[in-house]
């Protein structure tokens, strides 16, 4: 089992990422945290393996506790959960040894993603030496690309992504699922699935747009070979 600890400013946004990652198997939350100090404290207290790290906090900028922690000997894992796009927290975040940096909004099913692969790292690493140099990729997240097509998730089919990949490569510019379903003559949840599957595979990236009221709308671009 995976101790997690959520550090949060927002309750609700906490309390929602807690039945996130309570849902997953293999995880536990632990514990919660509303600020950097208190982040520090309970750190200390719970002995978390992952840290769940926002980045605008009300006292201290995330990535601030990051060395802290390990100034006081703290080893535990963290990724950054956050709306902060600068490309300099981003390199922030990677020279400081974050695991993983996944920007809000975000589904269950996108954090339920980033945390199994998480745990498929952490575990070939639990062996006293590595077997290989494929080990140290996959710790480091460094997969090579496959030599053939990666398999879908169930329940989805090649032409259909197909279809979906020639309609976003054809737009000048990007698409709603919404627009997409249009298109391809499929409904906007089975649109808005292929979308996301593109983008978690790298070939479609996803942008969002913010309204007067409501969720923003996601939208997709093209953006593999």
């Amino acid at each position: 089992m995976i101790d997690v600890l959520v550090v949060e400013d927002d309750f609700m946004v906490a309390r929602i990422h807690r039945g996130f990652v309570d849902s997953v198997d293999g995880f536990r939350v632990v514990g919660t945290a509303n600020c950097g100090e208190q982040a520090l404290t309970a750190v200390a207290d719970l002995e978390p393996d992952l840290v769940l790290l926002d980045l605008y906090l009300p006292d201290i900028f995330g990535l601030d506790v990051v060395p802290r922690l390990r100034t006081a000997g703290h080893d535990c894992d963290v990724m950054v959960i956050s709306a902060a796009r600068e490309a300099e927290a981003v390199r922030r975040a990677v020279r400081q040894g974050v695991v993983d940096y996944l920007l809000k909004p975000f589904d269950a099913e996108e954090l339920k993603d980033r945390l199994e692969r998480y745990s498929a790292r952490r575990g070939d690493l639990c062996a006293g030496t590595v077997s290989g140099q494929a080990d140290v990729d996959r710790a480091l997240g460094r997969v090579a690309a496959p030599t053939v097509a990666p398999t879908l998730p169930k329940g989805m089919s090649v032409e259909t992504s197909e279809l979906v990949e020639r309609a976003l490569r054809a737009v000048d510019g990007t698409l709603s699922a919404a627009e997409c379903a249009e298109r391809v003559g499929i409904s906007r949840v089975s649109a808005r699935r292929y979308l996301e599957h593109l983008t978690v595979t790298g070939r479609a990236a996803v942008t969002l747009r913010y309204g007067h009221a409501g969720r923003p709308e996601r939208r997709y671009h093209w953006h593999g070979g």
